[in-house]
């Protein structure tokens, strides 16, 4: 009898295990057979579960979905909860390598190994990085296995820097604090960084670390710090403190934003009472020229060219003070003081070339003209026109044959942002797509650009193609995208639409859902009480800030404001370009106050980078979009009208 009970229970057990496997063949069966609609709401349907519960083990029914583009992501959503399955997760990193979302779980379970320190394994797991935090885990993850030289060899620049670190880094520090590596001149480098970046809490921790002697000097350099006229009173210098000097010159920097009349007289009539270090000394006189040269005052070239170990940037700007003096024996010498690199630089070369015709040797100005007329930039457009060259785009469009783009379109990663697009997930498309760009080579980079030019993505497509630094496809890079709209908001201002164009392509790059940090909205990037105003002056009713989003309505209302700054600026490009960006106050304040300067010259020498960049890049597009648009009204000479002084 009880053999026939324990039969009979195996029996329903036998039963029951058939009835369950035929159930699993069966459903399989049938998510083999659905259709991607299916697939994609069973894929939202999963997420959701995921997300909600905790599942022990894998569900079969995310299972079932193994072969859908979007499959890594229900894998990842279990595995970020039960990241102690560790071999799981390392075949995850390997099969799913092209999805964002293996460098996702990558750091969540580096974050597990460390908290429970699985040293070791954090260690094989970590990927070079440049966040700190990670930085400083990996370190203490060396130090606790034994490799303590080299963890607090990396310790002392992490700990020498001029800003707070993450609170990860302090066991680390604390075994630096505690060990041969640290020393005095750290607190004191680490002091003076703080200080240089405006950190004054920060410094203030640092100086309880030095002897009490030491931090007497540390509270007169943090009195300097705040009060910096105190190195116009010569009784404060009279202490023998060793960095007396580096004091001295930090006030001096801090005096030239200002005060840089005050903080050159008093720089040059007393920096040879101090211990000042050729380095030191370079910074400062750096710093002296530089705020002259923003000032366009004419003595910056000659202080500029006291600094003895120029960087990049100091070169550079030696070339616009000598632009703003007039002196092209200056401007000769400042171009001969460049790099090589920056020698072949358009802008550079066109200003060689400008500088051999104003010193009479036009043979070879007409030859440097003539070989960067080649040039598609504003710089090679100018040359153009000083050899009477018509334009030269070059546009060679990137050529992918449809067989190698149905093959690209059907890799995992491009799939997946497919898959997301499909789903309306823009945010997880992009962010995906750019995830991708990381891991691929040039020649699969152009054929993404490709594939965003073929979706509508423009902005992503000329932002891709860049990465590839490939500029020749001229209908990628140069769209013309909302063409009636800006057509008909062109002939209502009277603008010629190739300035619309070029402003937009500047502005947002096309995204008409474009917002930038300081709040400006849409296409033109227009500022909601900039909106206002215009909607006024319209005498349109303003409906709400999201309506700047729009095209139509942002369109018209960019076209307006930059007719203003045209009439504004006596129909000047270049000036309404200026004021477009930076506003029409500070161009009156740059305009020359006596005499009229060249276009070029004015153009190259306004101070703030970023309009000079928006202002070259807003006449270069122009000139472009023009030709796009096989329209011939904006000749060189029209951008190039000399500046007058207000």
């Amino acid at each position: 009898m009880f053999f026939y009970k324990l039969n009979s229970q195996m029996n329903r057990k036998l039963i029951a295990g058939l009835m369950l496997l035929l159930a699993s063949a069966f459903h399989y069966s049938a998510v083999w057979g659905m259709s991607l609609l299916e697939q994609r709401q069973a894929f939202e349907r999963m997420e959701t579960l995921l997300a909600a519960k905790q599942p022990v083990t894998f569900p079969e029914q995310a299972r079932a979905l193994e072969s859908y583009p979007l499959y890594p992501v229900l894998r990842y959503q279990w595995l970020r909860k039960n990241l102690q399955r560790g071999a799981e997760i390392e075949a995850f990193l390997s099969d799913y390598s092209y999805s964002r979302h293996a460098d996702l779980l990558r750091k969540e379970w580096l974050q597990f190994l460390f908290g429970q320190q699985q040293w070791q394994g954090f260690i094989q797991n970590y990927s070079q990085s440049n966040n700190s935090d990670m930085m400083c885990r990996y370190n203490w993850a060396l130090y606790n296995t034994g490799h303590r030289q080299e963890a607090l060899t990396a310790a002392k620049e992490l700990w020498t820097v001029g800003n707070s670190q993450p609170e990860s880094c302090n066991p680390l520090f604390s075994r630096l604090m505690d060990s041969e590596y640290f020393s005095q001149d750290m607190i004191w480098q680490r002091f003076a960084k703080a200080l240089k970046r405006n950190k004054d809490s920060l410094a203030g921790y640092i100086k309880r670390l030095l002897p009490g002697k030491d931090q007497k000097i540390a509270d007169f350099w943090l009195e300097v710090h705040k009060k910096p006229a105190l190195v116009a009173d010569e009784r404060q210098w009279q202490q023998p403190y060793r960095q007396l000097g580096l004091i001295f010159a930090h006030g001096i920097d801090r005096l030239a934003g200002s005060d840089i009349d005050q903080a050159l007289a008093i720089w040059d009539e007393r920096k040879h009472n101090f211990k000042i270090s050729p380095q030191t000394n370079d910074d400062i006189e750096r710093r002296l020229g530089l705020a002259l040269v923003f000032r366009k005052n004419a003595a910056a070239y000659s202080r500029l060219s006291r600094v003895q170990n120029a960087d990049a940037n100091v070169r550079e700007w030696r070339v616009r003070a000598a632009l703003l003096e007039g002196d092209w024996q200056h401007i000769e010498q400042a171009l001969a003081g460049l790099d090589e690199n920056e020698k072949q630089q358009a802008r550079w070369r066109y200003w060689q070339a400008r500088m051999l015709a104003e010193t009479g040797r036009k043979l070879q100005s007409d030859e440097a003209f003539a070989h960067l007329a080649t040039n598609r930039s504003l710089f090679g457009f100018m040359a153009s026109a000083r050899v009477n060259k018509s334009l030269q785009l070059n546009d060679r469009p990137i050529e992918v044959t449809q067989a190698d783009m149905e093959q690209f379109k059907r890799l995992p990663g491009i799939e997946m942002v497919s898959e997301f697009n499909a789903l309306g997930r823009i945010n997880d498309a992009r962010r995906q797509w750019w995830f991708l760009l990381g891991q691929f080579d040039n020649g699969q980079i152009l054929k993404a650009a490709k594939l965003a030019q073929q979706w509508g993505w423009t902005q992503t497509a000329i932002f891709t193609v860049a990465k590839a630094e490939h500029w020749d496809d001229l209908g990628l890079r140069f769209p013309v995208d909302y063409e009636e709209t800006v057509r008909h908001n062109a002939r209502r201002q009277e603008l010629d639409p190739a300035i619309v164009f070029g402003l937009i392509r500047r502005e947002s790059v096309f995204d008409q859902s474009a917002r930038s940090p300081a709040g400006a909205r849409g296409l033109m990037q227009i500022m909601p009480q900039t909106g206002r105003q215009i909607a006024r002056s319209l005498k349109e009713k303003w409906r709400s800030v999201e309506s700047l989003f729009n095209p139509a309505v942002n369109v018209k209302y960019g076209a307006y404001y930059y007719k203003q700054m045209l009439d504004r600026f006596d129909g000047h490009f270049a000036l309404a370009a200026a004021a477009y960006n930076a506003g029409p106050g500070r161009v009156s304040r740059w305009l020359p106050r006596y005499s009229p300067m060249a276009a070029d010259i004015w153009i190259e020498t306004i101070p703030f980078k970023e309009t000079r960049e928006y202002v070259t890049a807003v006449l270069e597009y122009a000139l472009i979009y023009q030709q796009r648009l096989k329209r011939h009204a904006i000749k060189i000479k029209d951008l190039m009208r000399e500046i007058v002084p207000e």
